[in-house]
């Protein structure tokens, strides 16, 4: 399969890599580590960790407004092929990427995010930002962009004057709580051993409300402002990713550009979650093979007795050309005691488009996740990402 292969040539490869110090920096030019935000390597990690079954939970509570946004991007716009484009933020970070901005470079662990297509960081002087911020006035690479300047137009809550020439300055809101005040302006970008050069994104000087991502925002989409589309022939327009069969009618899956209905795969929904008739298809096969009782536990109402794990069905997503069996670990969540067993995969909540599926972070890891944005093509591969 030639978007397997694809793998081989990629200049970007997003990975969680083996290396002497796992949450140091990576020797491998062309790997850049991927970090679960509350993971060990995340600065961002509680002094006190949770159970990983209550970190799921906690982080799956914010689905619902993750997969009613989503269902909104796809619905106000027509697209041709079935990879969106993002020109709204939504307050979930599940995962983030060490880079270094300006010259010499500056720190930052950014929220890593293929459905949006901006970038922005708190910039120094910022009121209402972190202790972790990028400071302007020690990169001898920086610059501002005025409004006069194409890429100013790309911005979304533009503030320009009608006459004359001014900073590109924008306003957005965040997560429904949040937002934020921020010039365009420009620096390298540093990822891995890669170098962005002249690259695009907002200074943050104001913030309000405590959901904008600490240290920044680093968007992968479609769109003209995102990384895939400012790196040009640096990474051909293609990245990838690596995250640590029961019947159903071929036309529930398929992607409806007019109407938002299909399949997408998302980086920030934690919890795959399919149409009634998908999951209600799946529910009803896997409880014929799995020793009950079943009970509720949050979004998951397929919980079971973990002795009886050894008898649920193997699941396996098929795609054109490709299928993509799910191994034990992505298609079950235990609780912290270890006693029982809940299916991880939940329907799409009421309040959404009821055509649309979300194939979530959970049932992506350990595969490798190719995007071929230049081509509209997506690759699959099983990979021991851990």
């Amino acid at each position: 399969m030639d978007f397997i292969a694809t793998i081989l040539f990629l200049a970007l490869v997003i990975s969680s890599t083996k290396a002497l110090d796992p949450c140091g920096p990576q020797p491998d030019d062309s790997d850049l580590l991927v970090i679960p935000i509350y993971g060990k390597c995340s600065p961002f990690n509680p002094p006190k960790p949770d159970s990983s079954f209550n970190t799921v939970m906690n982080m799956a509570s914010k689905d619902p407004a993750r997969v009613k946004y989503l269902s909104s991007l796809v619905a106000q716009k027509t697209t041709a092929v079935p990879i969106a484009s993002g020109q709204q933020v939504l307050n979930i970070g599940n995962y983030i990427v060490r880079v270094k901005i300006g010259t010499p470079g500056q720190l930052m662990f950014m929220v890593l995010d293929t459905s949006n297509d901006v970038a922005w960081v708190p910039c120094s002087g910022c009121n209402g930002c972190s202790a972790t911020t990028f400071s302007p006035n020690t990169s001898s690479t920086y610059g501002s962009l005025d409004c006069g300047l194409p890429q100013c137009a790309q911005v979304r809550g533009l503030s320009c004057p009608a006459t004359g020439s001014a900073a590109c300055s924008f306003n957005q809101s965040y997560g429904g709580d949040s937002s934020f005040s921020a010039n365009l302006v420009r620096d390298s970008l540093g990822l891995a051993n890669d170098i962005v050069p002249d690259f695009a994104f907002g200074c943050i000087n104001v913030i309000s409300g405590g959901s904008v991502p600490p240290q920044g925002l680093l968007g992968l989409g479609r769109g003209p402002m995102s990384l895939i589309s400012q790196s040009g022939a640096l990474y051909s327009g293609v990245f990838s990713y690596c995250r640590v069969q029961v019947p159903i009618a071929p036309e529930y899956l398929a992607f409806n550009p007019n109407t938002g209905a299909g399949t997408i795969i998302d980086s920030g929904t934690v919890v795959t979650r399919f149409v009634q008739p998908i999951y209600k298809a799946i529910r009803d096969e896997f409880v014929k093979h799995v020793k009950g009782p079943f009970t509720a536990i949050g979004v998951f109402d397929t919980c079971f007795d973990a002795t009886a794990e050894a008898e649920a069905p193997l699941i396996t997503l098929h795609f054109e050309a490709l299928s993509m069996p799910l191994p034990m670990e992505n298609s079950f969540l235990h609780t912290s005691a270890g006693s029982r067993a809940c299916l991880a995969i939940a329907p799409v909540p009421n309040n959404v488009n009821a055509a649309m599926n979300v194939i979530a972070n959970l049932q992506q890891q350990n595969h490798r996740i190719l995007f071929d944005v230049i081509n509209s093509r997506l690759g699959i591969a099983r990979e021991a990402c851990n």
